[in-house]
């Protein structure tokens, strides 16, 4: 199996916490204010994958992923049909792993990893028992007293068009025809499922019934072992199936991820939010309800606003065009025409000698960062000024510096900008579904 390169969302409490003393992480208040870490961190569980000795190709190998992601995405948003059901598949999907979420399923509690993901609202995890599962955590449903199967009868079943084992015709009410459902994925891989319910532990938080995917045989050798925990914006998501738990709320921010010693936070419902935070309204699109679309009007570089065309940002449901923030994708991606008009402005007021290295086409020798324009990104009753770390990366071995956003690339037919996790680093994001707006402040995570 191909070696992912992710960060990790850990949900530890410190009478869980096996390491040495060092690790012990400071109380925080409240049942659902979450610790994170990084995979690469001194304090990660996991030995592998290490990040290379080079500080800007360990980003590069990161983002080599994205232009999947961004098929992925713009797969999603053109669809003519519906999109809310219960369990998603697909190779873009499954491979991006940015974030992982430690959790507990089932009653007693089993810990699990599963990846979090801002854009999805699927849920599974591989169960015991599965043929060709290459993670060695398996939920084991029979030790579970909370477990049970969904009905194929029920409306989450029905989502799962195209691909279940049940009964055509005849199927009622109460009838105890479990949802079996059967996904491909990336031509030569699939997986296949019991849609079930049961307990979903989130630190001292307890979700109740939780829908997901109990996966039970994988087919080829492309499915990483992870589970999925969506974040998403749909009825499947954790805000939908949390109810009252969280009123619609989450917030996350991640340090930065070239840190050793990684360590943020992920808040769960209202309590401790921040107060004053700048918020700008959530868009909707009906054809892909689960992606947090905003309404980016501009975009500066330094006290230059950049000639972007308006249709280059503007949403459109119908297209799937627009802007969303996105968990898990690594660096900010702009459609070409809107990048190319960023990228040639900030070479212009770094007035430079520029070369390519991996998805970065605009690297330069920096001596003075003080001199590096900022960039600003506009939206609608929010201004969001870019840090220079969220700018730009650089080479641990030389003066080079590359500005770390680019554009979608040219073999995917992508209408989004989608706003990246690599620019979000050191930043308090807070989605509030409820009130359909996402806000965004400094803070420093580390």
């Amino acid at each position: 199996m191909a070696t992912y390169f992710f960060f990790i969302f850990l949900i530890i409490s410190t009478k869980t916490l096996a390491y040495d003393d060092s690790c012990a992480f400071n109380s925080k208040k409240g049942n659902s204010d979450l610790t994170v870490i990084h995979i690469y961190g001194k304090c990660s569980p996991f030995n592998s994958p290490k990040p290379s000795s080079s500080w800007i190709n360990t980003v590069i190998n990161m983002a080599s992923k994205d232009p999947q992601r961004l098929s992925y995405l713009s797969s999603l948003v053109v669809s003519k049909k519906p999109t809310n059901v219960p369990i998603a598949s697909g190779q873009q999907l499954f491979n991006i792993g940015n974030y992982v979420v430690r959790v507990k399923m089932g009653t007693p509690g089993q810990q699990m990893y599963m990846v979090l993901d801002t854009s999805n609202d699927a849920a599974f995890v591989p169960c015991s028992g599965c043929v060709g599962c290459s993670s060695n955590t398996l939920f084991a449903p029979s030790t579970s007293t909370t477990y049970g199967s969904v009905d194929c009868s029920v409306p989450e079943c029905t989502q799962v068009r195209g691909s279940l084992s049940c009964p055509t015709t005849g199927s009622v009410v109460g009838s105890s025809t479990a949802c079996f459902f059967n996904q491909s994925y990336g031509g030569d891989s699939s997986f296949y499922a019991t849609l079930s319910r049961d307990s979903l532990g989130l630190a001292n938080d307890v979700v109740p019934s939780y829908a997901f995917g109990c996966i039970s045989s994988v087919s080829g050798s492309s499915i990483p072992p992870q589970g999925l925990l969506g974040l998403g914006r749909g009825a499947m998501s954790l805000m939908s199936q949390s109810g009252s738990l969280y009123s619609g709320v989450f917030s996350y921010c991640l340090p930065s991820f070239k840190s050793y010693y990684f360590s943020g936070s992920l808040k769960l419902g209202t309590v401790g939010q921040p107060k004053n935070i700048k918020t700008t309204p959530l868009l909707k699109n009906p054809r892909r309800p689960s992606l947090y679309y905003v309404n980016l009007t501009s975009v500066s570089v330094g006290r230059v606003s950049v000639p972007i065309a308006p249709e280059d940002l503007a949403f459109d449901p119908n297209t799937g065009a627009g802007t969303v923030i996105d968990s898990g994708t690594v660096i900010t991606r702009f459609v070409q025409p809107a990048y190319e008009a960023i990228r040639d402005e900030f070479r212009k007021q770094v007035n430079g000698t520029f070369s390519s290295l991996g998805a970065f086409d605009t690297c330069f020798v920096s001596q003075n960062e003080a001199v590096i324009p900022t960039i600003t990104l506009h939206f609608e009753g929010m201004d969001l000024k870019l840090p220079i770390e969220n700018t730009l990366i650089h080479s641990s071995a030389t003066p080079l510096a590359c500005l770390a956003i680019a554009s979608a690339p040219n073999n995917v037919n992508s209408v989004l900008n989608v706003i990246a996790n690599l620019q979000q680093q050191n930043l308090r994001l807070m989605f509030d579904t409820a009130n359909s707006r996402v806000g965004i402040a400094r803070e420093v995570c580390n």
